[in-house]
């Protein structure tokens, strides 16, 4: 039995930010969060997996009193936005009648998407449904990932892989993982490549390096997009 920890849910608190940001009282807290689990698959079933098909890598929720206020971080914010806006304002309208709220959308570009772990399983899944060999798909993959500067990448594929009769898992793994260490930035994604044989998993992890080094370099982007602007939590 593995004995692995989700590396999200390890550093949430610490060195992550929680991707549900709100209060509600007990009362309210089931409703609310059964309605985030509805708000992030719409998003996903309608950008990711279908046209305009996105990228979009997180999906972070906030709310106030008055408003809902839903981040998307898009490797293609343009798909997102749309032409002159249309895309963005129609889901807004679809989303505000879903929840009966009042919904605001902002949009953050990723600008390295080879190092975002959500969009790198998206990739491999779609190189195993264009009948791509799947060793060669992660082989590609990772090395892609470790020319775009990422310090580490770990691709696991499990399934009827080719078609055989017996399910199994293969993986590649490149340079270094510290999955135990909380000030490590390791991004975790999973993505189905469903073939006519099976559904095919894939999990990526990426090290991206440590939070106390990317804490010196300045950032545009606000923490509330998952990024910190400086190190804080245990040593």
């Amino acid at each position: 039995m593995g004995q692995k920890t989700h590396p999200y849910g390890l550093r949430v608190g610490i060195t992550e930010p929680h991707r549900s940001r709100w209060y509600a009282p007990k009362a309210l807290f089931a409703e609310l969060l059964v309605e985030d689990f509805k708000i992030r698959k719409f998003i996903d079933d309608r950008l990711n997996k279908k046209p305009p098909y996105a990228a979009i890598a997180d999906i972070h929720i906030e709310r106030t009193r008055e408003e809902l206020k839903v981040i998307l971080r898009t490797a293609r914010p343009g798909l997102v936005i749309g032409p002159k806006g249309a895309e963005v304002d129609r889901i807004t309208e679809e989303l505000q009648y879903m929840t009966g709220r009042k919904v605001a959308i902002q949009i953050i570009e990723i600008k390295n998407p080879d190092i975002e772990a959500k969009l790198v399983a998206e990739a491999v899944a779609d190189s195993l449904r264009k009948r791509m060999a799947f060793r060669r798909a992660a082989k590609m993959k990772g090395e892609a990932v470790m020319s775009a500067g990422a310090k580490g990448v770990w691709i696991i594929m499990a399934g009827r892989l080719g078609g055989a009769e017996m399910s199994r898992t293969i993986d590649i793994r490149l340079g270094s993982l510290p999955l135990s260490t909380l000030q490590a930035n390791i991004d975790y994604g999973t993505a189905e490549a469903v073939m006519s044989y099976g559904v095919l998993g894939i999990k990526v992890y990426i090290y991206k390096g440590l939070y106390e080094a990317e804490a010196k370099v300045e950032t545009a982007e606000p923490v509330a997009a998952g990024t910190r602007t400086k190190a804080r939590g245990r040593r």
